[in-house]
């Protein structure tokens, strides 16, 4: 019998991962990270949540815990998500709660408390390599896979991690849950970043944390087409927010410049890039080189690229990437590495 603690988050996911746990025979406890103190409304971090979590480990019969974990969410997630839009970055919230809270703060507290295993709900695969190594792989929901937010585990944390509904799909999962009476059964999905809300939003959010500067949109022979409220808020690739004058094609942010407060605008064409460099690069066993396919945000389709020292070079040509966006490196459904785009 193997001691697991599954991490349950309220939602239906988790609640099926503790039910085949538990069903695996193996000795389950669950766990909810209160992560969040302030306003949420995204099925994710709220008080209801606990409550979600709790009362599913009440109806399969396992023990429940709260864990607060909120000074380190805001030192590794929130404060480096501001920065990030400071620095006219663009963060991704999501991964670093996964490589600093979940596999790292929750998963080092699991082995102090005894347990062998971490259990989650991630919507991904854990496939053992003939060399006895581990890697992430696609789940069989393709529309809810979630191997791109997972790419930064290492051996030692996917030797620890159990993911029992990445052969599931998500009607599958509902099923299940609705079979064993979980009220969770239809609780809908959670959204990305769990303490922006719905009502008030990012620019709220980040408003009331760093000033937001007004900017200028200008196209690429610097004239000046538009105006931004916030050069914070602009992101490569963004089109809508920018009140650009006249032009009959759609116009795209292809650079925003933190400094002068401008972000510059062109057409699909001007988006183009040859190649994308990277930085921190990780590796979930060993290092490669050559072609392979990366994808560039969480539901996005995986391109090929040569992986040289630094950079990708795209077999065809690819839409800027933002800065501070992962790039997660793929051979065929499983994953090998990442990095995050300069």
């Amino acid at each position: 019998m193997t001691k697991v603690m599954v991490a349950m988050s309220g939602g239906v996911d988790s609640s099926v991962a503790a039910a085949l746990a538990r069903e695996n025979g193996d000795e389950v406890v669950g766990v909810t990270l209160k992560l969040w103190g302030g306003d949420s409304d995204s099925g994710c971090c709220s008080v209801s949540d606990v409550d979600d979590a709790r009362r599913a480990a009440d109806a399969l019969g396992i023990e429940h815990h709260v864990f607060n974990l909120g000074e380190d969410f805001d030192e590794y997630v929130v404060a480096p998500y501001v920065k990030a839009h400071s620095d006219g970055l663009t963060p991704n919230p999501c991964i670093e709660c996964n490589r600093h809270i979940k596999f790292d703060r929750l998963l080092n507290r699991a082995k102090a408390l005894g347990f062998e295993k971490i259990v989650t709900g991630h919507h991904a695969r854990i496939v053992k390599q003939e060399d006895e190594t581990f890697r992430i792989a696609r789940a069989a929901d393709e529309a809810k896979d979630q191997s791109y937010v997972l790419y930064m585990l290492n051996q030692e944390q996917l030797s620890s991690l159990q993911l029992p509904i990445g052969e599931m799909t998500k009607d599958q999962v509902r099923e299940k849950a609705n079979n064993l009476g979980l009220r969770v059964a239809m609780k809908p999905d959670s959204q990305d970043v769990c303490f922006i809300t719905r009502e008030k939003g990012r620019a709220d959010f980040l408003r009331q944390r760093i000033p937001l500067t007004p900017g200028r949109v200008v196209d690429e022979s610097g004239s000046e087409v538009g105006k931004v409220e916030a050069i914070e808020l602009v992101t490569i690739g963004q089109r809508r927010g920018m009140r650009l004058a006249g032009g009959k094609e759609p116009r795209y942010a292809n650079n925003v410049d933190i400094e002068s407060a401008t972000v510059t605008v062109g057409d699909t064409n001007q988006l183009l890039v040859k190649q994308t460099e990277f930085r921190d690069v990780l590796w979930s066993s060993k290092n490669t080189k050559g072609e392979l396919l990366v994808q560039t945000s969480a539901h996005g389709k995986p391109k090929l690229a040569n992986l040289e020292d630094g950079f990708l070079v795209w077999k065809e040509a690819h839409s800027k990437v933002a800065s501070g966006q992962s790039l997660v490196f793929y051979q065929k459904d499983q994953v090998i590495g990442g990095a995050i785009a300069i």
